[in-house]
């Protein structure tokens, strides 16, 4: 399956706060909020929504096309991501601006503030998904991520006008999307991504409620954190996958977009709702035992021994024949 995900390119810039976000806040005084947090670390990693799912999806053994903006500092990361698979020949290099920024605090309770630069990432709105096609050949799937919100609107349009199923994953991006942008992202896709906040969100700002966004969608998949992840489709049994313990806790960040890349190489591959899901949680957890969102290894052996860990010998074997990890 040829796959191109697109969406925002970014560094991110992660710390860390000991304490608790909650403790710092009082009641009656949200609204003239003035805070600083004294931070332990930095950690600056490559990141960006579309730049991970692609990452993940190349140490998964596929050949993911990305398609975004980047800045001109982009070169290391270009080969970084070359090596591990992504092709990157769709990516537009800005020739005045940085690549976008994540920067992000996580507290003891693995909540995060976050901000985001866009940077090179608004240029992503002149990207023509038809001279994508002209340079890779045919899309079997187009990914649509947070992005600069232009680029999402015009890259769902092209991806229908050429007949290309649509995964729609606007996550972040809902808080800037108003409710007619939303509809236009959601409405015909085969599959859709939120987490559970997200879905809330999508349902307030289209006016539609979980019947009628299931009627305009094929498989809609809500993340929900350590509880696992639910699938929904219209007139079927929600199919309900618990997450893959993990070990030692690391860093949240980029944890979706690993289950998003896992999902979508097992849907790729031909595997069941339940069996992807399964292959997703074991990847986002995977992410989430290490720093950054790109800084993971994958051991076939022992992810195979992860999943019949969580899941038993039998998903493990159907799984395992799907892998094709690279060193």
């Amino acid at each position: 399956m040829r796959i191109a995900i697109t969406g925002s390119i970014a560094t991110d810039h992660l710390t860390n706060f000991p304490g608790r976000f909650t403790e710092q806040l009082i009641p009656e005084r949200l609204d003239t909020i003035s805070l600083s947090f004294l931070v332990d670390d930095l950690e600056v990693r490559r990141g960006g929504v579309a730049a991970n799912i692609a990452f993940g999806l190349g140490s998964l053994g596929f050949s993911p096309l990305l398609v975004g903006a980047a800045g001109t500092d982009f070169a290391e990361y270009d080969d970084w991501l070359r090596e591990h698979g992504v092709d990157t020949g769709s990516v537009r290099v800005s020739a005045t601006r940085h690549t976008a920024r994540f920067m992000c605090t996580t507290d003891a309770d693995q909540n995060q503030i976050a901000s985001f630069y866009t940077g090179a990432m608004v240029e992503a709105r002149e990207i023509d998904l038809a001279d994508v096609v002209r340079r890779s050949g045919p899309l079997d799937r187009v990914v649509v991520a947070p992005d600069d919100p232009e680029a999402m609107l015009r890259h769902t349009a092209k991806t229908r006008e050429l007949g290309i199923s649509l995964a729609a994953d606007p996550s972040q991006q809902l808080a800037r999307l108003n409710g007619d942008e939303t509809r236009r992202l959601v409405d015909g896709a085969e599959l859709l991504f939120t987490n559970e906040y997200e879905a809330a969100l999508l349902q307030e700002r289209t006016g539609w409620t979980e019947h009628q966004v299931l009627g305009r969608v094929g498989t809609w998949i809500t993340t929900r954190g350590g509880d696992g992840v639910t699938i929904h489709q219209a007139d079927t049994p929600p199919v309900s996958v618990p997450a893959v313990p993990a070990k030692d806790i690391a860093d949240p960040t980029g944890v979706g977009d690993g289950f998003r890349a896992g999902y979508l190489a097992g849907i790729g591959r031909g595997l069941s709702q339940e069996r992807a899901a399964q292959l997703g949680c074991a990847l986002a957890t995977t992410v989430l035992e290490s720093v950054g969102t790109q800084e993971y290894r994958l051991d076939p052996s022992s992810f195979t021994a992860r999943i019949a860990d969580a899941y038993g010998n039998e998903p493990a074997a159907e799984i395992t024949p799907h892998l094709q990890a690279k060193p």
